[in-house]
């Protein structure tokens, strides 16, 4: 480190995203869960953020105005231009040992920060930027060469890149031009351990019924990133026997809802797929009551939290489109990576896994081994290790 030394003491660490922290998306879970993580170890987090209508963190800072934007297949909130003086007295007054931005970050909110933090500091705060998308349309790409152009100087102003997967570490090095160490999303993986959750997984695995219904499940927004009409697709290109021994639910709202709604009906699966709407607290207790959750996702995935979730709540087996992000997260096995686009295939895969109940063990069993290396505690020592530099 360049400046003080921050070997032992607790650290001012703060986390500053554009976005809100209103919606429970990605970024906005990895903001909260490394940082409610690093508070519990005694450490004095901040959030810096755009507009918010949160009242319930602790030292929150809402630093700039928003408009309503789309990028990469989601709807978000990009900062207006926020004044660079007013950055400069806050940064003055707080005095960050750390500043840890989520990037790809807008030159008029994150970018001001750094800057600021350069300006007030010098060498004495510590700046980080984490990397957390792919591009999932060829527009995104190219939205992305127009911001590393504009990021250019203030790229050179961090000490250090985190990247969230493998796959985020060459695009940040492709288009961005910065080296990064790939260190995953943190989960806490013990809340997702809940009582309700453990019953869920009891009832299931004690059901040795071979003609029992087979619970698939799937999780996520209704838009076409995520995937779920390709599911309501594979599941429709079942044969009637194999239909006949499944129940399907799709838990999330969005703007594909009423288009499932009708492509249900018309493939005539209205007995075995149902729409539940939104859910939140009990998303344990769904994930371990499934025999099989689906994550269908082709692409734009940088890493894949809810795959996590799901094998933390103790799911029989989680499966998911076969894109980078996702397996950086399930590894290679052909098992668990589908082609959502392939119809065929995805049926085939699916139908593979709902009658074979041993494979569905086996691939349990490894995936309760691979979920530990999520965990937000031994992800948080690797990025408590890069604050320290």
């Amino acid at each position: 480190m360049r400046g003080r030394d921050m070997t032992q003491k607790p650290l001012k660490i703060a986390f500053v995203i554009d976005d809100s922290l209103d919606r429970p998306d990605g970024v906005q879970q990895h903001v909260l869960t490394l940082g409610a993580h690093f508070t519990t170890l005694g450490h004095d987090v901040h959030y810096l953020c755009s507009s918010t209508e949160r009242t319930d963190l602790a030292n929150l800072h809402s630093l700039a105005k928003t408009v309503p934007v789309r990028f990469n297949g989601n709807r978000l909130r990009s900062p207006v231009p926020t004044s660079r003086r007013k950055l400069v007295d806050f940064m003055r007054a707080q005095q960050f040992d750390v500043v840890h931005v989520q990037s790809p970050h807008s030159p008029l909110f994150a970018a001001r920060v750094v800057d600021a933090a350069r300006r007030v500091q010098g060498p004495d705060v510590r700046v980080i930027g984490t990397f957390h998308i792919l591009p999932f349309t060829r527009g995104a790409l190219l939205a992305s060469h127009v911001l590393a152009l504009l990021l250019r100087r203030n790229l050179k102003r961090f000490d250090q890149f985190i990247a969230v997967s493998p796959p985020t570490v060459d695009y940040a090095r492709d288009v961005f031009g910065v080296p990064s160490v790939a260190v995953p999303n943190p989960v806490a993986t013990g809340q997702f351990q809940t009582q309700e959750a453990r019953d869920a997984r009891t009832v299931r695995e004690t059901n040795a019924d071979p003609a029992r219904t087979v619970e698939i499940t799937h999780v996520g927004r209704l838009v076409e990133r995520k995937g779920a009409p390709e599911l309501v697709k594979a599941v429709a290109a079942l044969s009637p026997a194999v239909r006949a021994r499944i129940r399907v639910r799709i838990a999330g709202t969005g703007p594909l809802q009423k288009e499932l709604e009708e492509s249900i009906a018309t493939s005539g699966l209205a007995d075995i797929v149902t729409l539940i709407g939104h859910i939140s607290t009990e998303r344990p207790k769904f994930y371990a009551g499934s025999d099989i959750c689906v994550f269908p996702a082709a692409a734009g995935e940088s890493f894949g939290i809810v795959l996590i979730e799901a094998m933390a709540a103790g799911a029989g087996v989680v499966i998911g489109g076969d894109n980078p992000g996702y397996r950086s997260v399930l590894g290679d096995n052909p098992d668990v990576l589908i082609q959502p686009r392939d119809t065929a295939s995805f049926a085939a895969a699916l139908e593979h896994l709902i009658l074979d109940t041993e494979l569905r063990e086996v691939l349990h069993q490894e995936q309760a081994e691979r979920v530990t290396q999520f965990d937000v505690a031994k992800v948080a020592t690797t990025v408590l290790e890069l604050y320290r530099g």
